[in-house]
């Protein structure tokens, strides 16, 4: 089997039952808000109105910003718990919303016919009025399921695992095997629900009881199926496996000491440079015999709240984003100033310790084809000036919205220059093939080299320096043993080293593993 598709199925278990976890809690929960409030609002016409407009404002979020929107309102908690609340509420308008109609919709004669039988309010409602509206209920959390399920997909950004990480993964790393399979499994989880509770509510308009049991059961064995590995110790591939054939680096063995057994979580953003550097911590760790946990694909905000509230351990990070993004800094300073005043900064705030700079720096740098710099005279972003109704500049989702760039648009009267915000795995190929002219580039991708592109000079040094650096949340800092391994990874990787295992990603199709693998090789961390 290939080995890219065995990597995939051996995620599957924990991914999908992840995902089910996730869909069928928000679903439940939301049926225990929904179908109550429905009951008492189908008969209040202006109060039906009401929650109906309510629930209909939340389903016009979408769907993302709602997921981000969760996490600082619970006090930068990542993980389940922001993406169950984004979840739930979304499931909430369909099955409110059917259970209104359905209840509206019962005739008024059979109503009254109960009535007149004597049925009480309540009786009337379980043995007349709920029977009757119960398959428009069910066709209500029928849209529900396929909408949550859909949506779990984009719960990954905020750390929850779900089927979205093969989406968001293989996007960054151009592995369309990874999308697809994250697709497909979505798209036949929701499908599959979808037409079970299809059954239901067939079941619930011709009353049969016992198609509705066999469902039910079909249900709970389908669920029961997808969610065991959360509740059984499945085994994992050991880290040499997934690197390359035969054993582990002899430096990488795992050893007895302070770290063996310890659970320890890396964050990572969302791009192939994270994807590396979070496998190299990890195979680091897992060699000292630690049990690492990743999150990845998480924002700039995100992991950095996820570090100060200890939900991660273990982020790498840049010195420009924590200065401009985090600290709030509008000017850059000296490279050595800003990495003494920005770790003096993390611990004195929040008790984050930066353990050191890895060696090399990734930069936001402005780069564009090697013809058109030469054809319109390039050469520093000031060149560009003269020609700037002229030119379209691609950048990553928060680019624009960042103080590198307003700084870098007003510095060098760039304001006339159109914007267009698309993923970083788009923009390399965009700037190649002239649908843009200029991208917010990173200065250690492979692809720079690759497409002939350039990055033009900033004399006035308006963008800040962003050495990589290791960052240890309050609890890890004060962890025996975590620093010290670590320790042999502070210096050790230059811009060229680090500028390859990206082209190895991003243009040899390798995994992260692969190129971990070469990267242990060329810093001698593999050495006997």
């Amino acid at each position: 089997m290939n080995a890219n598709l065995a990597e995939r199925f051996a995620e599957l278990p924990d991914l999908l039952s992840g995902h089910v976890l996730l869909s069928v809690a928000a679903l439940v929960v939301g049926m225990a808000i929904s179908l109550p409030l429905g009951i008492f609002a189908a008969p209040r016409r202006h109060l039906a109105n009401s929650v109906l407009n309510i629930a209909s404002v939340i389903q016009t979020i979408p769907g993302l910003a709602l997921l981000a929107l969760m996490v600082p309102l619970l006090g930068g908690t990542i993980g389940y718990a922001p993406a169950f609340m984004a979840l739930m509420l979304y499931s909430i308008l369909p099955i409110l919303r059917n259970t209104i109609v359905g209840l509206q919709g019962v005739d008024r004669g059979v109503i009254e016919a109960a009535r007149g039988l004597g049925l009480t309010d309540r009786e009337r409602l379980w043995q007349v009025e709920l029977p009757l509206a119960l398959p428009v209920i069910v066709a209500g959390l029928r849209t529900a399921t396929v909408w949550v399920v859909g949506a779990a997909t984009l719960a990954t950004p905020v750390g929850a695992p779900s089927l979205g990480n093969y989406i968001f993964a293989g996007l960054q790393t151009r592995n369309w095997l990874s999308v697809i399979f994250g697709c497909l499994f979505a798209a036949g989880l929701a499908i599959l629900l979808d037409q079970l509770i299809r059954l239901m509510e067939m079941a619930a308009r011709e009353r049969q009881k016992g198609l509705a049991i066999r469902v039910g059961s079909a249900l709970m064995i389908v669920l029961m199926a997808a969610t065991l590995p959360r509740f059984i110790e499945l085994p994992s591939p050991a880290p040499a496996q997934v690197l390359a054939e035969g054993e582990a680096p002899a430096r990488l063995r795992a050893q007895e000491g302070a770290l063996q057994g310890a659970r320890v979580r890396i964050g990572a953003k969302a791009f192939s440079e994270q994807y590396i550097l979070a496998d190299l911590i990890e195979t680091v760790l897992e060699g000292e015999g630690a049990d690492v946990e990743r999150r990845d694909n998480l924002g700039s905000t995100i992991v950095f709240d996820a570090l100060r509230t200890n939900e991660i351990d273990i982020s790498i990070d840049y010195t420009g984003t924590i200065w401009a993004t985090i600290m709030n800094r509008p000017e850059p300073i000296d490279r050595y100033a800003m990495f003494a005043e920005m770790s003096g900064w993390l611990y004195e705030q929040h008790g984050i310790v930066t353990l050191g700079r890895l060696g090399f720096e990734n930069a936001y740098g402005f780069a564009m084809r090697a013809d058109l710099a030469g054809e319109l005279g390039a050469r520093t972003l000031g060149d560009l000036a003269a020609h700037a109704h002229d030119l379209e500049v691609g950048g990553d989702a928060e680019v624009f919205t960042r103080s590198e760039w307003i700084s870098t648009r007003d510095a060098y009267g760039l304001g006339a220059v159109s914007t267009r915000a698309m993923d970083a795995t788009f923009m390399y190929d965009a700037v190649r093939d002239g649908q843009v002219d200029l991208i917010s580039a990173y200065t250690t991708d492979g692809r720079i080299p690759a497409y002939d592109l350039v990055v033009l000079d900033d004399p006035l040094g308006v963008l800040p320096p962003y050495d990589a650096v290791i960052l240890l949340s309050p609890e890890a800092a004060a962890r025996a043993g975590l620093a010290d391994a670590l320790a042999p990874l502070v210096g050790a990787i230059d811009s060229t080293d680090m500028r390859e295992a990206n082209r190895l990603v991003d243009l040899e199709r390798q995994t992260p593993s692969q190129a971990v693998r070469w990267l242990l090789s060329e810093i001698g961390l593999d050495e006997e």
